[in-house]
């Protein structure tokens, strides 16, 4: 809406000057933050599947908004202390940054990503001025430094679109599985997304996701990056550690908890 980033007094008016318009815009959208930087933490994880597998990875994001996590292949990575990892060509996107701790499994390499997929309830397009306005607006205004990196990713986006479907994730990620190429690994996964389900719906998709992971019929893992409590019946899930900052994630692989993580991507520390 073009709300002045400044003093209070200044917002206020705006506030109450279009109100009529705010209140349209937020009766009729979602947070839906799309965080590049989240794949920083998702990178381990994911270069080590690719290895053990000895395939390249044919990506699904459930709750993809935009779909910016699909490309961690198209990022550049610096780690502290750690790797400093980019594509070959180099990345439009400024490095991803991340602070680390623990025995993380570091790649030595980016990962081959052959197939990109996601759902949501409201795909949000990278080519559409009002829906890129919108993520721009879910960014914390003191964030310039993120709001830099989505405008970036977008671009990433834009370049090469990503297959996004319109629908629950219950009911869309099996069909988005039996589309993935045969001769890749699958790799199911989300950010911040399953605290919008109702606890039936968490439970149905927790249940299908370890039911695929444990079949080896074809290789298939799920990675899930939520916040505390999202995914309650999983073992050794979500429990806060003794003295733990509020806000972190959990890093989850095949349902067994492999990392705490700064929410959008900005710190890994490895269990």
């Amino acid at each position: 809406m073009g709300a002045p980033l400044g003093d209070y007094a200044s917002f206020r008016s705006f506030v109450l000057d279009r109100w009529p318009g705010i209140r349209d815009v937020m009766a009729s959208r979602s947070t839906q933050t799309n965080e590049a930087g989240r794949c920083a933490v998702l990178l381990p994880s994911l270069a080590a599947i690719s290895a053990s597998e000895g395939r390249p990875l044919a990506l699904i994001e459930v709750g993809a908004s935009a779909g910016v996590c699909l490309y961690p292949d198209r990022y550049a990575y610096s780690y502290s202390p750690g790797p400093v990892l980019e594509p070959a060509g180099g990345s439009p996107v400024p490095p991803l940054t991340c602070s680390a701790s623990g025995d993380v499994p570091w790649p030595s390499r980016l990962p081959e990503v052959v197939s990109r997929s996601g759902v949501d309830l409201n795909p949000l397009d990278a080519e559409n001025d009002d829906d890129t306005r919108w993520l721009e607006a879910l960014v914390w205004p003191e964030h310039g430094f993120r709001a830099e990196r989505l405008r970036a990713a977008l671009g990433v986006v834009r370049a090469d679109p990503p297959l996004l479907v319109r629908g629950d994730l219950n009911e869309h990620v099996l069909p988005l599985i039996d589309r993935a190429p045969s001769d890749a690994v699958v790799v199911v996964f989300h950010s911040a997304v399953l605290a919008y389900l109702d606890p039936a719906g968490r439970e149905r998709f927790r249940t299908t996701m370890l039911r695929l992971a444990e079949d080896r019929a074809r290789p298939l893992h799920w990675l899930s990056h939520e916040g505390q409590g999202t995914l309650a019946g999983v073992a050794g899930a979500m429990e806060k550690a003794p003295g733990e900052r509020d806000g972190r994630f959990v890093l989850q692989h095949n349902g067994r908890t492999v990392a705490r993580t700064g929410p959008h991507g900005q710190s890994i520390e490895w269990l």
